[in-house]
């Protein structure tokens, strides 16, 4: 996955800080640590609670292994890299790899999450056709990032999905942002210099996937990759390296 680089059209804000939880919402193992792992170990550090939850366990993401094999590797893969940076708590929705749907089932499973770990902050990945214009984005992407916008919404309203409060999921609408990681269109960025090593060592952790991915030496795959994406967007905040996210308020 290639991620977009920012342009050089008007400065990042910073992230912001006035929060205590938050709730990363993506489609597969990887997708966080190649968007954004670097922020969430600045956050961690800061004391704060950030909680993972996947839509399916990327089981469909190797060709040489087969699904069966691939899930349970790629969940154990996922919850290391997720230790490496302050997170406890990765869930899985257990939705098929590769064939995620957009619609009420996704949006309820989502919004039921948002229910459960009530954050202020949602943080998923770019949910658009393509990657700035240049890369074509997967549909599991792009129905992820779509559902999750809106099941940010659809948590604070109980009736909606009434089934979760039948369920004791009581409606939450705490939402104050959503902040899309690997947007063309950023807004804000979070500072990237104290959790860049770290986000390198918690990409790593998908070594079976990357050793398949790449025949270059995975570190410095992983290095050139992430550090080449946080200083191209230090040429919009302030010349320090960064995560930049496309930020929407509700």
């Amino acid at each position: 996955m290639t991620l977009p680089g920012p342009s050089t059209e008007a400065p990042l804000q910073p992230m912001p800080e006035d929060w205590q939880r938050a709730l990363a919402v993506v489609a597969h193992p990887d997708d966080l640590e190649y968007g954004c792992s670097a922020a969430v170990a600045a956050w961690t550090d800061a004391g704060r609670e950030v909680t993972y939850v996947l839509a399916t366990r990327g089981e469909a993401g190797i060709d040489t292994l087969e699904p069966a094999k691939c899930g349970p590797l790629r969940e154990h893969e996922q919850r290391a890299s997720a230790a490496v940076v302050g997170v406890d708590t990765v869930e899985f929705l257990d939705h098929r790899d590769g064939v995620i749907e957009y619609g009420t089932a996704l949006r309820r499973d989502i919004a039921a999450a948002i229910r459960r770990h009530r954050p202020e902050l949602v943080i998923t990945l770019n949910h658009r056709d393509t990657w700035g214009g240049v890369a074509w984005n997967t549909p599991d992407h792009v129905a992820v990032g779509r559902a999750t916008l809106d099941a940010a919404g659809d948590a604070g309203n109980r009736w909606i999905f009434p089934e979760l409060t039948e369920q004791g999921l009581e409606p939450w609408d705490g939402v104050r942002w959503v902040a899309v990681a690997g947007s063309a269109q950023p807004t804000h960025a979070v500072d990237a210099t104290a959790g860049l090593e770290r986000s390198i060592s918690s990409l790593l952790e998908h070594r079976t996937y990357i050793e398949v991915l790449t025949s270059e030496d995975p570190e410095t795959y992983c290095r050139t990759f992430l550090t080449g994406n946080a200083q191209a967007t230090a040429e919009r905040f302030g010349g320090k390296p960064a995560v930049p996210f496309e930020v929407f308020g509700r």
